[in-house]
C-alpha cells in the first residue's frame, strides 16, 4: 500500500467534528489533535471561558457551544447551535463525563442522576439528533467513552461504573440502528490518563504508580497515547469496525 492511500485511509481533513467535553482532559485533547489534522471542530461543554481559551488556542478552524448536556431540555437547541458553525457534523464524539465518587452508601439521587445524564443520556440523544444529516450523506461516526469501569468495579464507582457499562452496550446498540446507513459507532475505553476525573488518583504517587504496575505497558496513559485509536475510528481506516470497544489501557484489563 503507497503512502498517499495510507495518508488518505486515515485523513480527516475537511471533516465536521463535534466533541464533547471540550473544555479540558481528553476531550480537549482529542478536539485540539483533530483540529490539527485539519478537521472542522465545534467543542461542546458547559464552561464558556475554558472553551475559548481552547478554541483560540488551536491552528485549525474551531467553533463552540456553551451548554448544560445533563439538561436535555436544551439539547435541541444544543444541536442547532452545533450545525450553525460549520454544518451538520460528519463525526460526533462523545467525550463529556462525570464521576462524583460517592460510595454505594452515599449515592445521592442528584448525584445519580447528573451521572447517567451527562455519561449515558446525552451521548444517545446528541447522536440522535445529529444522526440524521448524518444519514443523509451515508456517511457518518459516533465515538462514545466507556471506561476500564464498563467492565471492572472500583471503589466508590457505582454510579459511574453503571453508566460506563451502559456506554459499551449502547455503542452496540447505535450501531444496530445506524451502521446499515453508513455510520458506524465505536467507543474508547481509556485506562489510566491525568485528567480532571482522574486528579485523586495522579495526585497520590503511590496510587498512580500501582496503576501504572498493573498495565502490561508499566506506565500509565499519556493524552498522544489516544491519537491514533481516534484517528483510526474519525477515518475510512475503520469503514468495517462497528459496534465495538477498543481499551486504550496499556494492557490494564489484560492482567
Amino acid at each position: 500500500m503507497g503512502v498517499n492511500m495510507k495518508s488518505e485511509m486515515f485523513n480527516v481533513a475537511g471533516k465536521v467534528v463535534c466533541v464533547t467535553g471540550a473544555s479540558g482532559g481528553i476531550g480537549r485533547a482529542i478536539a485540539t489533535f483533530l483540529a490539527n489534522k485539519g478537521a472542522m471542530v465545534v467543542g461542546v461543554a458547559r464552561r464558556a471561558p475554558e472553551l475559548m481559551v481552547w478554541s483560540d488556542s488551536t491552528d485549525g478552524n474551531t467553533a463552540f457551544v456553551a451548554t448544560d448536556l445533563s439538561d436535555r431540555s436544551l439539547m435541541p437547541e444544543t444541536i442547532t447551535q452545533i450545525e450553525s458553525h460549520f454544518g451538520a457534523p460528519d463525526i460526533l464524539i462523545n467525550a463529556a463525563g462525570i464521576n462524583t465518587r460517592e460510595a454505594a452508601s452515599d449515592v445521592t439521587g442528584a448525584g445519580w442522576d447528573i451521572t447517567f445524564n451527562i455519561n449515558l443520556m446525552a451521548p444517545f440523544f446528541l447522536a440522535q439528533g445529529l444522526v440524521p444529516a448524518m444519514q443523509r450523506k451515508g456517511w457518518g461516526r459516533v465515538i462514545n467513552f466507556a471506561s476500564l469501569q464498563s467492565r471492572r468495579a472500583f471503589p466508590s464507582g457505582i454510579a459511574y461504573g453503571a453508566t460506563k457499562g451502559g456506554v459499551e452496550q449502547l455503542t452496540k446498540a447505535m450501531a444496530e440502528a445506524w451502521s446499515c446507513d453508513g455510520i458506524n459507532t465505536n467507543a474508547l475505553a481509556p485506562g489510566f490518563f491525568p485528567t480532571e476525573l482522574t486528579e485523586a488518583v495522579f495526585s497520590d504517587p503511590v496510587r498512580a504508580n500501582r496503576n501504572a504496575e498493573q498495565t502490561c505497558i508499566g506506565r500509565n496513559g499519556e493524552m498522544n497515547d489516544l491519537h491514533g485509536p481516534i484517528l483510526f475510528f474519525c477515518s475510512s481506516a475503520s469503514d468495517y469496525v462497528t459496534g465495538q470497544t477498543l481499551f486504550v489501557d496499556g494492557g490494564f484489563t489484560a492482567k
